[in-house]
């Protein structure tokens, strides 16, 4: 029989000098291969949460919309900006709850190693927008009826308006900004700063002009905005812990900022219109634009004079 030499050196070939695919691995160094990526997204505890979330919403503003039914249009300011604000809330957890409103934050982390290559870590972590266009919208009407409440002047409401504003749009730049550097938690602290200055001018000023309305005012002020700073206070600390520095889920952050939204909103918009109704040294004149047009605007109406 006549041997082949070319299949002899192929089968040696193909038995020995072939290294296998098996993958190997050296105790105490990281693997060759790229870890794969972390995603954090909404589960189905987070998706139940919003929906329960909008109904309550949709349910307070209904029932805040009756109240005001209940009273003169001069006596519905506070009526219609709560309502405003429960109605724009449940907008935007319908929003979220549809899966809308939401955007994906790409974070790529850093791992040094001593005696090999650096590697990566890729976390796609899932961020709702939608709740910072709602408090965009709704905490300024929060701090015009706070504002309205005490009696502040218009050049402190505006300041104290505008520094809310500033303050949940540096925490939406914050929750994309870029990962290991300055950029992220340089918008928290401009954030944090923005909310001090309306703590004190909620604690300062809001606190003089409401004694000027009398001890009821005044008591009634500084338990309902006491309540409001504490709620609020809690929203950056849940941004730390879930947006800022990942060590919450986004199920735990929906349902963390669920309670807070209920709190700041149905409860505060509730507390504060049942005490209006019982309080009317709390009631804003705002002249007869608001109850009757500017049609009628400086037209002599029946009661506004003794010879009427």
């Amino acid at each position: 029989m006549i041997i082949d030499p070319v299949d002899v050196l192929k089968k040696t070939t193909s038995a020995h000098l072939i290294p296998t695919a098996v993958p190997t691995s050296v105790p105490g160094l990281p693997p060759v291969l790229p870890d794969p990526i972390e995603k954090q997204f909404v589960g189905e505890d987070g998706k139940r949460t919003l929906w329960v979330v909008f109904v309550l919403m949709v349910i307070a503003s209904a029932a805040f919309a009756a109240m005001s039914w209940r009273v003169p249009v001069a006596k519905r300011l506070y009526h219609v900006i709560t309502t405003i604000i429960t109605i724009i809330a449940a907008i935007s957890y319908f929003a979220m709850a549809t899966g809308h409103g939401t955007a994906i934050h790409h974070i790529r982390i850093r791992h040094q190693n001593d005696h090999v290559p650096d590697t990566y870590t890729d976390v796609q972590r899932q961020v709702f927008w939608a709740r910072y266009v709602d408090w965009s919208l709704t905490t300024p009407l929060l701090l015009l009826d706070l504002s309205l409440l005490a009696g502040l002047n218009g050049a402190h409401m505006l300041m104290a308006i505008v520094a809310d504003v500033i303050m949940i749009l540096t925490g939406l730049f914050a929750a994309f900004g870029s990962e290991g550097t300055p950029q992220k938690w340089g918008w928290y602290a401009i954030a944090c700063i923005a909310y001090l200055v309306i703590i004190w001018h909620l604690v300062i000023n809001g606190r003089a002009q409401a004694k000027v309305k009398g001890d009821k005012v005044a008591s009634f002020f500084v338990a309902i905005a006491g309540f409001t700073l504490v709620v609020w206070t809690a929203y950056p600390i849940i941004w730390g812990i879930a947006d800022g520095s990942r060590k919450m889920s986004v199920d735990g952050e929906i349902i963390a900022y669920a309670v807070l939204d209920i709190l700041a909103k149905p409860v505060f918009g509730a507390w504060l219109l049942i005490t209006h109704a019982r309080m009317p040294e709390t009631n804003v004149d705002l002249g007869g634009f608001w109850s009757y047009g500017l049609s009628r605007e400086g037209a002599l109406r029946l009661g506004d004079d003794d010879g009427a």
